[in-house]
C-alpha cells in the first residue's frame, strides 16, 4: 500500500489488489488478529448506512478495538460547523484510526493530510474502494477466479462504477459499463483503469446498450440511479435510465452461470426488477457480508505497516 491511508483502489498497486482479496478470504476462514486491542476507531458518517456501519463496527470489535460513531448530529457537515483540518487534528490526538463516509472526497484528503493515523474511505462522491474489494472477494468465491471474468456494470458511472472499474482492471477481469453518454465514469478514474487493464491485458469498455454489455457476462452489476445527494435530479435520472433496469430478461442474455450483484440498498422497480435480488443468480447478501472481510484485511494492512 502506497501510504498510511486507504482512500481509493489506486492506493494499491494492481498486484496488491489481488493480494488483498486473497488475504481477506484467508482471514474470513481463519479469523483476524487482535491488532486493535486497546485502540479506538472513529467512524465519521455524513451519510447514513446499514452495511458500512455494521460491518466496520463488527470488524473493529473482532480485532479487539472500540468504535466511536460520529453522526451528522454529533459532528455536523464537515467543513461547515468547523474546518475539516480542525476535526482531523483533534481526532489525531484522541483515536487510532479514522473511518469516514463523506459527501466530498476533498474532506477525506484533508483528514488524511492533517493526521498521522490511518484514514479509510467508507464512501465518498468519487470512490467506494471498500465496496469494490468486497465485490472482488465475492466474485472470486462464486466464480473461482478473477482473471478473465467479464463484469458488466449497468447504470450510472458513479463512485461504485469507478472503484469497480479500477478493481477489475487491477486483477485482469474485463469490465464493460453500459451507461448514457452523460453518466460515464469520470475521466481520471477511467484513464487509470485503462492503464491497469493494459498492464493486465484485460478489456475496459463503455457502451450505451445494456444488452450488448451483458452479452457473455459472468457478472451483472448495478447500482441505484439516484444516489444520496442526487435527489434534485430524481425525475431526470429516472427518465434517462429507464432502459437500464436489470431484470430477469436482461439476465437471460448473460452467460448461463452469470451472477447478479448490487451494493445495496436497492430500489425495486427502478434499477432492478421486483424479484431480481431474490433471483437464483443473486449473490447480493454474500456480497454484503464480504464488506466485513475486505475491511478487516484493509485495517490489518494499515495497522501492520
Amino acid at each position: 500500500m502506497k501510504g498510511k491511508d486507504f482512500l481509493s483502489i489506486t492506493d494499491l498497486e494492481p498486484d496488491e489488489v489481488s493480494q488483498m482479496v486473497s488475504k481477506a478470504r484467508e482471514m474470513k476462514n481463519t479469523g483476524v488478529p487482535r491488532l486493535l486491542d486497546g485502540k479506538t476507531v472513529a467512524l465519521i458518517f455524513e451519510k447514513p448506512s446499514l452495511r458500512t456501519r455494521v460491518s466496520f463496527e463488527v470488524g473493529v470489535q473482532q480485532m479487539g478495538g472500540t468504535c466511536i460513531y460520529l453522526s451528522p448530529m454529533d459532528i455536523g457537515e464537515l467543513g461547515v460547523r468547523e474546518p475539516v483540518s480542525d476535526v482531523a487534528r483533534v481526532l489525531d490526538r484522541l483515536v487510532d484510526v479514522i473511518v469516514a463516509r463523506v459527501f466530498d472526497h476533498e474532506s477525506l484528503a484533508t483528514l488524511a493530510a492533517e493526521t498521522d493515523i490511518p484514514v479509510v474511505n467508507a464512501l465518498s462522491d468519487l470512490a467506494h474502494p471498500c465496496q469494490a474489494l468486497g465485490d472482488l472477494i465475492t466474485m472470486s468465491e462464486v466464480k473461482g477466479r478473477l482473471e478473465g471474468l467479464r463484469v458488466a456494470y449497468i447504470g450510472d458511472g458513479n463512485n461504485i462504477a469507478s472503484s469497480l472499474a479500477l478493481g477489475c482492471a487491477s486483477v485482469g477481469a474485463d469490465f464493460v459499463i453500459a451507461a448514457p453518454s452523460d453518466y460515464h465514469v469520470p475521466s481520471d478514474a477511467w484513464e487509470e483503469a485503462r492503464r491497469r487493464a493494459f498492464e493486465k491485458e484485460s478489456l475496459l469498455e463503455w457502451v450505451e446498450d445494456p444488452k450488448r454489455a451483458v452479452d457473455g457476462a459472468d457478472v451483472v452489476y448495478t447500482d441505484v440511479w439516484i444516489s444520496m445527494g442526487d435527489e434534485s435530479e430524481a425525475d431526470e435520472r429516472r427518465r434517462v435510465f429507464s432502459q437500464y433496469q436489470v431484470n430477469e430478461d436482461l439476465m437471460e442474455l448473460a452467460d448461463g452461470g452469470a451472477v447478479f450483484m448490487h451494493d445495496m440498498p436497492a430500489h425495486r422497480g427502478e434499477e432492478v426488477s421486483e424479484g431480481i435480488l431474490d433471483h437464483k443468480s443473486s449473490v447480493v447478501y454474500a456480497q454484503a457480508e464480504n464488506r466485513l472481510h475486505a475491511q478487516n484485511a484493509i485495517l490489518t494492512e494499515l495497522l501492520l505497516r
